[in-house]
């Protein structure tokens, strides 16, 4: 063999190598694409918090990831409803205290609230008081919440403005603690007589919730007539998108894309990483 045909034997060696390397490149390249998108539409989607109803477990500004797995799979549940049939598949009910991601059943907006009752359940409010089944829930004070004044936070009309120092001022609301049959418990703030704190007695019919915000004189949730834009009434578990699961970040709001160092000092790193 002479040393041209070497060269062009060589030379198309090559090649072929590195056609070889793209091609298992962009193979490596649709499979990581392909388990992100499976990631994504089957089990983890992600939500932001933009408002106040959930604090005080939920703060404005908190980014979580649902888990899609938790109660089955339907169209609202999955992009584009993936040309799923009326209702959900491998379905599972959601319990009493579960934070859940649902489908306005209006406007289809992303909701995000507490399961309060679930099927067959009766449920009224008298003053603020929750009677579940006929009996009151529990609600014990447990002290005062304080939450930082940032963009991401401002003092509802209940709320005394604490200033801690010169340079910082928390909202101070009062909390209490509610316990569910079974033993269940979370956090509730009451800013004491509102609209929402009586509601006449309803039985959740099958295949719903009612679901209710932890802030409570702040939230339009199940005790109000279902409006786009607004209150969600009794949910269809048909809405549901999956259940809340952890914080992956969190920030107070103050920012600023041209200052990066920002980025940092806006995170509230100890809310990060917290299961819900």
């Amino acid at each position: 063999m002479d040393v041209k045909t070497q060269t062009a034997t060589s030379g198309a060696k090559k090649e072929g190598e590195e056609s070889e390397s793209l091609a298992s490149f962009a193979m490596f390249i649709l499979k990581l694409v392909v388990a992100v998108l499976l990631l994504r539409i089957l089990v983890f989607s992600p939500f932001s918090i933009p408002s106040e109803s959930m604090l005080p477990r939920l703060w404005n500004g908190d980014y979580l990831l649902a888990a899609k797995w938790s109660y089955g799979y339907s169209g609202k549940s999955l992009p584009l409803e993936m040309g799923l049939p009326d209702g959900r598949l491998i379905a599972r009910e959601p319990e009493r205290g579960d934070v859940v991601i649902f489908k306005h059943p209006i406007d289809n907006s992303d909701y995000i609230k507490r399961v309060i009752a679930v099927p067959g359940d009766t449920i009224s409010m008298i003053a603020g008081q929750v009677i579940l089944n006929g009996e009151p829930i529990p609600k014990d004070p447990i002290g005062n919440f304080d939450i930082p004044f940032s963009p991401n936070t401002s003092c509802a009309w209940a709320a005394e403005e604490v200033m801690i120092d010169p340079d910082r001022t928390v909202c101070r609301y009062q909390r209490f603690r509610e316990t569910l049959p079974g033993g269940r418990s979370y956090e509730v703030l009451d800013f004491g007589a509102a609209r929402g704190d009586n509601f006449e007695e309803t039985i959740v019919p099958d295949g719903h919730m009612f679901v209710m915000g932890d802030n409570r004189d702040n939230s339009r949730d199940s005790r109000f007539p279902a409006m786009s834009g607004d209150a969600v009434g009794i949910v269809s578990q048909d809405e549901l998108v999956g259940r809340a699961a952890i914080i992956m970040w969190s920030t107070d709001g103050s920012a600023e894309w041209l200052k990066p160092w920002t980025w940092f000092s806006a995170a509230r790193w100890d809310r990060i990483g917290s299961t819900l």
